[in-house]
Protein backbone atom coordinates (compact mmCIF):
# COMPACT_ATOMS: atom_id res chain seq x y z
CA UNK A 1 0.00 0.00 0.00
CA UNK A 2 1.32 3.45 -0.89
CA UNK A 3 1.72 6.10 1.81
CA UNK A 4 -1.26 8.05 0.41
CA UNK A 5 -3.43 4.91 0.51
CA UNK A 6 -2.34 4.20 4.09
CA UNK A 7 -3.33 7.71 5.19
CA UNK A 8 -6.87 7.68 3.81
CA UNK A 9 -9.99 5.69 4.55
CA UNK A 10 -10.64 2.92 2.02
CA UNK A 11 -12.86 3.68 -0.93
CA UNK A 12 -16.07 1.72 -0.41
CA UNK A 13 -17.25 0.23 -3.71
CA UNK A 14 -20.19 -1.44 -2.00
CA UNK A 15 -23.99 -1.02 -1.83
CA UNK A 16 -23.62 0.73 1.55
CA UNK A 17 -22.37 2.00 3.89
CA UNK A 18 -20.54 4.20 1.42
CA UNK A 19 -17.70 6.65 1.13
CA UNK A 20 -18.88 10.05 2.37
CA UNK A 21 -17.51 13.54 1.80
CA UNK A 22 -15.26 15.23 4.33
CA UNK A 23 -17.99 17.80 5.00
CA UNK A 24 -20.57 15.08 5.76
CA UNK A 25 -18.11 13.55 8.23
CA UNK A 26 -17.47 16.99 9.69
CA UNK A 27 -21.19 17.49 10.29
CA UNK A 28 -21.12 14.63 12.80
CA UNK A 29 -18.62 16.37 15.10
CA UNK A 30 -21.26 18.56 16.75
CA UNK A 31 -23.42 17.35 19.63
CA UNK A 32 -27.15 18.14 19.48
CA UNK A 33 -29.86 18.28 22.09
CA UNK A 34 -32.77 16.31 20.69
CA UNK A 35 -35.34 18.69 22.24
CA UNK A 36 -33.44 21.82 21.27
CA UNK A 37 -35.06 24.21 18.79
CA UNK A 38 -32.11 23.99 16.39
CA UNK A 39 -32.33 20.20 16.17
CA UNK A 40 -36.10 20.33 15.76
CA UNK A 41 -35.59 22.73 12.85
CA UNK A 42 -32.94 20.41 11.39
CA UNK A 43 -35.33 17.45 11.54
CA UNK A 44 -38.09 19.46 9.88
CA UNK A 45 -35.79 20.56 7.05
CA UNK A 46 -34.55 17.01 6.41
CA UNK A 47 -38.11 15.69 6.29
CA UNK A 48 -39.17 18.42 3.87
CA UNK A 49 -36.15 17.91 1.61
CA UNK A 50 -36.73 14.17 1.41
CA UNK A 51 -40.41 14.62 0.59
CA UNK A 52 -39.52 17.08 -2.16
CA UNK A 53 -37.04 14.63 -3.68
CA UNK A 54 -39.91 12.18 -4.15
CA UNK A 55 -42.22 14.91 -5.53
CA UNK A 56 -44.50 14.29 -2.58
CA UNK A 57 -44.93 17.80 -1.20
CA UNK A 58 -48.58 18.42 -0.40
CA UNK A 59 -49.62 14.77 -0.69
CA UNK A 60 -47.03 12.75 1.22
CA UNK A 61 -45.17 13.07 4.52
CA UNK A 62 -41.72 11.84 5.47
CA UNK A 63 -41.47 9.78 8.64
CA UNK A 64 -37.91 8.84 9.65
CA UNK A 65 -37.05 5.96 11.96
CA UNK A 66 -33.92 5.05 13.88
CA UNK A 67 -31.96 2.15 12.37
CA UNK A 68 -30.99 0.71 9.02
CA UNK A 69 -33.13 0.56 5.92
CA UNK A 70 -34.58 -2.78 7.00
CA UNK A 71 -35.92 -1.10 10.15
CA UNK A 72 -37.72 1.39 7.92
CA UNK A 73 -39.13 -1.37 5.70
CA UNK A 74 -40.41 -3.29 8.70
CA UNK A 75 -41.89 -0.14 10.22
CA UNK A 76 -43.63 0.77 6.96
CA UNK A 77 -45.13 -2.66 6.37
CA UNK A 78 -46.22 -2.97 9.98
CA UNK A 79 -47.82 0.48 9.97
CA UNK A 80 -49.50 0.60 6.57
CA UNK A 81 -50.79 -2.95 6.15
CA UNK A 82 -53.91 -3.78 8.11
CA UNK A 83 -54.04 -7.16 9.80
CA UNK A 84 -56.87 -8.40 7.57
CA UNK A 85 -55.12 -7.37 4.33
CA UNK A 86 -53.39 -9.61 1.81
CA UNK A 87 -50.13 -8.48 0.28
CA UNK A 88 -48.40 -9.50 -2.96
CA UNK A 89 -44.60 -9.41 -2.93
CA UNK A 90 -42.73 -9.20 -6.24
CA UNK A 91 -39.41 -11.00 -5.79
CA UNK A 92 -36.27 -11.18 -7.90
CA UNK A 93 -33.64 -11.07 -5.18
CA UNK A 94 -32.80 -11.22 -1.50
CA UNK A 95 -34.51 -7.96 -0.56
CA UNK A 96 -37.86 -9.05 -1.91
CA UNK A 97 -37.40 -12.26 0.06
CA UNK A 98 -36.64 -10.20 3.16
CA UNK A 99 -39.98 -8.42 2.87
CA UNK A 100 -41.69 -11.82 2.86
CA UNK A 101 -39.83 -12.70 6.05
CA UNK A 102 -41.00 -9.45 7.65
CA UNK A 103 -44.60 -10.19 6.69
CA UNK A 104 -44.24 -13.65 8.20
CA UNK A 105 -43.03 -12.15 11.48
CA UNK A 106 -45.98 -9.75 11.41
CA UNK A 107 -48.37 -12.61 10.57
CA UNK A 108 -49.70 -10.80 7.50
CA UNK A 109 -51.30 -12.88 4.77
CA UNK A 110 -49.31 -12.68 1.57
CA UNK A 111 -48.62 -14.18 -1.84
CA UNK A 112 -45.49 -14.03 -3.98
CA UNK A 113 -44.56 -13.71 -7.63
CA UNK A 114 -40.95 -14.73 -8.25
CA UNK A 115 -38.41 -14.30 -11.04
CA UNK A 116 -34.78 -15.29 -11.37
CA UNK A 117 -32.29 -12.83 -9.92
CA UNK A 118 -31.13 -11.79 -13.38
CA UNK A 119 -34.67 -11.20 -14.67
CA UNK A 120 -36.82 -8.08 -14.07
CA UNK A 121 -40.27 -8.13 -12.54
CA UNK A 122 -42.90 -8.55 -15.27
CA UNK A 123 -45.81 -6.12 -14.99
CA UNK A 124 -48.07 -8.31 -17.13
CA UNK A 125 -47.63 -11.23 -14.76
CA UNK A 126 -48.54 -8.84 -11.97
CA UNK A 127 -51.68 -7.89 -13.86
CA UNK A 128 -52.65 -11.54 -14.28
CA UNK A 129 -52.10 -12.21 -10.59
CA UNK A 130 -54.26 -9.27 -9.53
CA UNK A 131 -56.98 -10.43 -11.91
CA UNK A 132 -56.86 -13.90 -10.39
CA UNK A 133 -56.91 -12.81 -6.73
CA UNK A 134 -59.17 -9.91 -5.80
CA UNK A 135 -58.26 -10.28 -2.11
CA UNK A 136 -54.90 -8.61 -2.73
CA UNK A 137 -54.72 -5.11 -1.27
CA UNK A 138 -51.02 -4.20 -1.38
CA UNK A 139 -48.09 -4.78 -3.74
CA UNK A 140 -44.46 -4.63 -2.59
CA UNK A 141 -41.51 -4.29 -4.96
CA UNK A 142 -37.81 -3.42 -4.82
CA UNK A 143 -36.89 -0.68 -7.29
CA UNK A 144 -33.19 -1.54 -7.68
CA UNK A 145 -32.55 -5.05 -6.37
CA UNK A 146 -28.95 -4.92 -5.17
CA UNK A 147 -28.71 -8.72 -5.11
CA UNK A 148 -27.83 -8.35 -8.79
CA UNK A 149 -28.04 -4.61 -9.53
CA UNK A 150 -31.12 -5.07 -11.69
CA UNK A 151 -33.58 -2.20 -12.19
CA UNK A 152 -37.22 -3.20 -11.98
CA UNK A 153 -39.76 -1.37 -14.22
CA UNK A 154 -41.38 0.70 -11.51
CA UNK A 155 -43.47 2.80 -13.93
CA UNK A 156 -45.11 -0.29 -15.46
CA UNK A 157 -45.70 -1.84 -12.04
CA UNK A 158 -47.24 1.38 -10.73
CA UNK A 159 -49.57 1.62 -13.73
CA UNK A 160 -50.93 -1.88 -13.09
CA UNK A 161 -51.41 -1.17 -9.39
CA UNK A 162 -53.28 2.02 -10.25
CA UNK A 163 -55.57 0.12 -12.62
CA UNK A 164 -56.51 -2.32 -9.85
CA UNK A 165 -56.60 0.32 -7.08
CA UNK A 166 -54.16 -1.59 -4.90
CA UNK A 167 -51.62 0.12 -2.68
CA UNK A 168 -48.03 0.15 -3.98
CA UNK A 169 -45.12 0.24 -1.53
CA UNK A 170 -41.64 0.60 -3.06
CA UNK A 171 -38.32 -0.33 -1.49
CA UNK A 172 -36.15 2.36 -3.08
CA UNK A 173 -33.23 1.79 -0.74
CA UNK A 174 -30.62 1.62 -3.48
CA UNK A 175 -32.16 4.05 -5.95
CA UNK A 176 -33.54 6.98 -3.97
CA UNK A 177 -31.59 10.13 -4.71
CA UNK A 178 -30.02 8.88 -7.97
CA UNK A 179 -33.03 7.58 -9.94
CA UNK A 180 -36.45 9.20 -10.23
CA UNK A 181 -39.08 7.90 -7.82
CA UNK A 182 -42.02 10.25 -8.36
CA UNK A 183 -44.72 9.33 -5.87
CA UNK A 184 -47.23 11.79 -7.31
CA UNK A 185 -46.83 10.77 -10.94
CA UNK A 186 -46.80 7.04 -10.19
CA UNK A 187 -49.45 7.09 -7.43
CA UNK A 188 -47.11 5.33 -4.99
CA UNK A 189 -48.48 5.14 -1.46
CA UNK A 190 -45.08 4.73 0.18
CA UNK A 191 -41.42 4.74 -0.82
CA UNK A 192 -38.81 3.61 1.68
CA UNK A 193 -35.08 4.43 1.72
CA UNK A 194 -32.19 5.20 4.05
CA UNK A 195 -29.57 7.82 4.78
CA UNK A 196 -26.49 5.93 3.63
CA UNK A 197 -27.04 4.96 0.01
CA UNK A 198 -27.39 7.37 -2.92
CA UNK A 199 -27.94 10.30 -0.55
CA UNK A 200 -24.36 9.71 0.70
CA UNK A 201 -25.07 10.24 4.38
CA UNK A 202 -24.02 8.07 7.31
CA UNK A 203 -25.83 4.82 8.17
CA UNK A 204 -28.31 4.70 11.03
CA UNK A 205 -31.50 6.32 9.75
CA UNK A 206 -34.27 5.01 7.51
CA UNK A 207 -37.35 6.84 6.33
CA UNK A 208 -40.65 6.35 4.57
CA UNK A 209 -42.39 8.92 2.38
CA UNK A 210 -46.05 8.04 2.77
CA UNK A 211 -49.29 9.35 1.31
CA UNK A 212 -50.75 11.36 4.17
CA UNK A 213 -54.33 10.22 3.56
CA UNK A 214 -53.19 6.59 3.76
CA UNK A 215 -51.13 7.10 6.91
CA UNK A 216 -54.02 8.87 8.62
CA UNK A 217 -56.03 5.63 8.48
CA UNK A 218 -53.32 3.51 10.14
CA UNK A 219 -53.75 4.37 13.81
CA UNK A 220 -54.22 0.81 15.04
CA UNK A 221 -52.08 -1.20 12.60
CA UNK A 222 -48.59 -1.35 14.10
CA UNK A 223 -47.29 -4.45 15.85
CA UNK A 224 -44.46 -2.52 17.51
CA UNK A 225 -44.35 0.69 19.53
CA UNK A 226 -40.89 1.73 18.37
CA UNK A 227 -41.70 0.97 14.71
CA UNK A 228 -45.11 2.66 14.66
CA UNK A 229 -44.78 5.29 11.94
CA UNK A 230 -48.30 6.56 12.51
CA UNK A 231 -47.50 7.37 16.13
CA UNK A 232 -44.20 9.00 15.16
CA UNK A 233 -45.98 11.07 12.51
CA UNK A 234 -48.46 12.20 15.11
CA UNK A 235 -45.56 13.23 17.31
CA UNK A 236 -44.01 15.28 14.53
CA UNK A 237 -47.40 16.86 13.80
CA UNK A 238 -47.83 17.77 17.46
CA UNK A 239 -44.41 19.16 18.39
CA UNK A 240 -41.97 18.30 15.56
CA UNK A 241 -40.06 16.01 17.92
CA UNK A 242 -38.94 12.39 17.86
CA UNK A 243 -40.70 10.11 20.33
CA UNK A 244 -37.48 8.37 21.36
CA UNK A 245 -33.79 9.32 21.24
CA UNK A 246 -32.93 10.11 17.61
CA UNK A 247 -29.56 9.47 15.90
CA UNK A 248 -28.66 13.15 16.14
CA UNK A 249 -25.25 12.95 14.49
CA UNK A 250 -26.57 10.80 11.65
CA UNK A 251 -29.39 13.26 11.01
CA UNK A 252 -26.92 16.17 10.95
CA UNK A 253 -24.79 14.25 8.45
CA UNK A 254 -27.85 13.57 6.29
CA UNK A 255 -28.77 17.25 6.36
CA UNK A 256 -25.32 18.14 5.04
CA UNK A 257 -25.51 15.34 2.49
CA UNK A 258 -28.85 16.67 1.21
CA UNK A 259 -27.34 20.14 0.81
CA UNK A 260 -24.54 18.60 -1.25
CA UNK A 261 -27.03 16.50 -3.20
CA UNK A 262 -28.91 19.65 -4.21
CA UNK A 263 -25.65 21.40 -5.16
CA UNK A 264 -24.72 18.49 -7.43
CA UNK A 265 -27.94 18.91 -9.38
CA UNK A 266 -30.29 16.76 -7.37
CA UNK A 267 -31.41 13.38 -8.65
CA UNK A 268 -30.32 14.05 -12.24
CA UNK A 269 -26.87 15.28 -11.24
CA UNK A 270 -26.23 12.48 -8.76
CA UNK A 271 -27.48 9.89 -11.22
CA UNK A 272 -25.27 11.27 -14.00
CA UNK A 273 -22.12 10.83 -11.88
CA UNK A 274 -23.09 7.28 -11.01
CA UNK A 275 -23.79 6.44 -14.65
CA UNK A 276 -20.36 7.80 -15.57
CA UNK A 277 -18.80 5.69 -12.82
CA UNK A 278 -20.60 2.64 -14.14
CA UNK A 279 -19.47 3.25 -17.73
CA UNK A 280 -15.83 3.47 -16.62
CA UNK A 281 -16.18 0.34 -14.51
CA UNK A 282 -17.86 -1.77 -17.20
CA UNK A 283 -15.37 -0.78 -19.89
CA UNK A 284 -12.39 -1.41 -17.64
CA UNK A 285 -13.62 -4.72 -16.25
CA UNK A 286 -14.41 -6.04 -19.73
CA UNK A 287 -10.87 -5.19 -20.82
CA UNK A 288 -9.55 -7.15 -17.84
CA UNK A 289 -11.66 -10.13 -18.87
CA UNK A 290 -14.58 -9.93 -16.45
CA UNK A 291 -18.18 -10.43 -17.64
CA UNK A 292 -21.09 -8.42 -16.24
CA UNK A 293 -24.09 -10.48 -15.17
CA UNK A 294 -26.75 -8.20 -16.63
CA UNK A 295 -27.26 -6.68 -20.09
CA UNK A 296 -27.08 -2.91 -20.18
CA UNK A 297 -30.86 -2.53 -20.59
CA UNK A 298 -31.49 -4.10 -17.15
CA UNK A 299 -28.55 -2.60 -15.26
CA UNK A 300 -29.04 0.21 -12.75
CA UNK A 301 -26.04 2.54 -12.22
CA UNK A 302 -25.82 1.51 -8.59
CA UNK A 303 -23.92 -1.75 -8.23
CA UNK A 304 -22.50 -4.10 -10.86
CA UNK A 305 -22.42 -7.88 -10.56
CA UNK A 306 -19.62 -9.73 -12.34
CA UNK A 307 -19.22 -13.43 -13.03
CA UNK A 308 -16.29 -15.06 -11.25
CA UNK A 309 -13.44 -15.83 -13.66
CA UNK A 310 -13.13 -19.41 -14.84
CA UNK A 311 -9.38 -19.45 -14.13
CA UNK A 312 -8.95 -21.98 -11.26
CA UNK A 313 -6.17 -19.86 -9.74
CA UNK A 314 -8.65 -17.08 -8.99
CA UNK A 315 -9.64 -17.04 -5.32
CA UNK A 316 -12.20 -14.42 -4.33
CA UNK A 317 -11.08 -14.17 -0.70
CA UNK A 318 -7.50 -13.47 -1.76
CA UNK A 319 -8.74 -11.05 -4.43
CA UNK A 320 -10.93 -9.23 -1.88
CA UNK A 321 -8.23 -9.01 0.77
CA UNK A 322 -5.60 -7.77 -1.66
CA UNK A 323 -7.90 -5.05 -3.00
CA UNK A 324 -8.76 -4.03 0.57
CA UNK A 325 -5.06 -3.75 1.38
CA UNK A 326 -4.77 -1.38 -1.57
CA UNK A 327 -7.62 0.74 -0.23
CA UNK A 328 -10.58 -0.55 -2.28
CA UNK A 329 -13.41 -2.49 -0.64
CA UNK A 330 -15.74 -4.46 -2.92
CA UNK A 331 -18.61 -6.82 -2.08
CA UNK A 332 -19.24 -10.58 -2.27
CA UNK A 333 -21.94 -11.96 -4.54
CA UNK A 334 -25.39 -12.88 -3.30
CA UNK A 335 -26.76 -14.79 -6.27
CA UNK A 336 -28.08 -18.31 -6.60
CA UNK A 337 -28.05 -18.16 -10.42
CA UNK A 338 -24.32 -17.50 -10.82
CA UNK A 339 -21.03 -17.45 -8.91
CA UNK A 340 -20.32 -13.74 -8.71
CA UNK A 341 -19.06 -10.66 -6.90
CA UNK A 342 -20.20 -7.04 -6.87
CA UNK A 343 -18.62 -3.60 -7.26
CA UNK A 344 -20.55 -0.45 -6.42
CA UNK A 345 -20.70 2.77 -8.44
CA UNK A 346 -22.18 4.95 -5.69
CA UNK A 347 -20.94 7.04 -2.78
CA UNK A 348 -18.59 10.03 -2.92
CA UNK A 349 -16.59 8.51 -5.77
CA UNK A 350 -15.83 9.73 -9.24
CA UNK A 351 -13.69 8.98 -12.26
CA UNK A 352 -10.36 9.08 -10.40
CA UNK A 353 -11.52 6.56 -7.80
CA UNK A 354 -13.06 4.23 -10.39
CA UNK A 355 -9.89 4.23 -12.49
CA UNK A 356 -7.88 3.73 -9.32
CA UNK A 357 -10.00 0.68 -8.50
CA UNK A 358 -9.43 -0.75 -11.98
CA UNK A 359 -5.68 -0.26 -11.62
CA UNK A 360 -5.78 -2.02 -8.25
CA UNK A 361 -7.77 -4.91 -9.73
CA UNK A 362 -5.27 -5.26 -12.56
CA UNK A 363 -2.35 -5.25 -10.11
CA UNK A 364 -4.12 -7.81 -7.91
CA UNK A 365 -4.74 -10.17 -10.82
CA UNK A 366 -1.05 -9.97 -11.71
CA UNK A 367 0.00 -10.63 -8.11
CA UNK A 368 -2.34 -13.65 -8.01
CA UNK A 369 -0.98 -14.94 -11.36
CA UNK A 370 -4.51 -15.06 -12.69
CA UNK A 371 -4.81 -15.24 -16.47
CA UNK A 372 -8.39 -14.77 -17.54
CA UNK A 373 -9.57 -16.94 -20.40
CA UNK A 374 -9.20 -14.87 -23.59
CA UNK A 375 -12.59 -16.17 -24.71
CA UNK A 376 -14.14 -14.33 -21.77
CA UNK A 377 -12.68 -10.97 -22.68
CA UNK A 378 -15.25 -8.53 -23.97
CA UNK A 379 -17.97 -11.17 -24.10
CA UNK A 380 -21.47 -9.75 -23.65
CA UNK A 381 -23.44 -10.79 -20.60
Amino acid sequence: MSSSQAMRDPWLLTPGPLTTSASVKQAMLRDWGSRDASFIALTRDVRERLTQLANGSGSHVCVPVQGSGTFAIEATLGTLIARDSKTLVLINGAYGERMVKILDYQKHAHAELCWAEDQPVDAEQLRAKLLADDALTHVLVVHCETTSGILNPIEDIAAVCKDFEVSLIVDAMSSFGALDVDVAKLAIDAVVASSNKCLEGAPGLGFAIIREAVLAACADHAHSLSLDLYDQWQGFSHNNQWRFTPPTHVLAALHQALIEHEAEGGVSGRGARYRHNMAILVEGMRKLGFRPLLPAALQAPIIMTFHMPSDPTFNFEVFYDQLASLGFVIYPGKLTVANSFRIGCIGRLGEAEMRGALAAINATLSAMNVNLNPSEKGKAA
